[in-house]
């Protein structure tokens, strides 16, 4: 039987954090390579898949192969993925309290801090004002996931969920471009994902 995920991807998109998080999932997945030289993303047989030619982008045949679904932003595809995981853990049930933490920080890292990042990362000449933008400056952001981690091993508590591949991606990225303020708060969390034999199979 065919896969029942296949991960249209590329090493230099978000589509990493989404092949680290099928390795954690445990379940079986088929890795669609894309060449942005050579703009398979803009095919017009992608473009059917996802019409803004990104990635990543995510096929879900379903576990028996009877349906079929297309995911195209990271966020959702990460809470699509943890909740259909064969490993227990990845996702809080709908029953757990910790469920609300999880989304949050989830949504918060795409609609959030991925967005004040790039302000922060490519300054406008003409920013709207503080009160006109939907998301806090990024240095406040990161603060508040420092925050987070000081008090708690995972983003979520104790136990490592896919919420951790969002927050633990974005500041693995960051943190090598040299853009993650006081980046060595976050030493002890980063050493302790990439310790974790998905994270070293994805990312070396």
């Amino acid at each position: 039987m065919a896969p029942r995920f296949v991960l249209h991807h590329h090493p230099r998109s978000r589509a990493q954090r989404v092949r680290w998080l099928l390795e954690e999932s445990g379940e079986a997945y088929e890795l669609v390579p894309h060449d942005f030289e050579a703009r398979t993303h803009k095919a017009p047989e992608f473009l059917a898949l996802n019409p803004d030619g990104k990635l990543p982008t995510l096929v879900d045949r379903g576990p028996n192969g009877t349906w079929s679904t297309v995911v195209t932003e990271s966020a959702a595809i990460v809470i699509h993925v943890a909740d259909a995981a064969a490993v227990d853990g990845l996702a809080p049930p709908p029953s757990d309290p910790a469920r609300g933490a999880y989304l949050n920080w989830i949504v918060y890292m795409a609609a959030a801090v991925e967005p004040a990042l790039a302000d922060a990362a490519y300054p406008r000449a003409s920013a709207p004002p503080a009160s006109a933008i939907g998301w806090p400056p990024f240095e406040a952001t990161v603060a508040r996931i420092a925050a987070q981690l000081a008090r708690t091993p995972y983003i979520v508590g104790a136990r490592f969920t896919a919420a951790d591949v969002m927050v633990g991606s974005m500041l693995g990225w960051t943190r090598s471009w040299g853009r993650l303020p006081e980046p060595k708060r976050f030493d002890d969390y980063l050493a302790r994902i990439a310790a974790r034999p998905a994270n070293q199979k994805v990312f070396g």
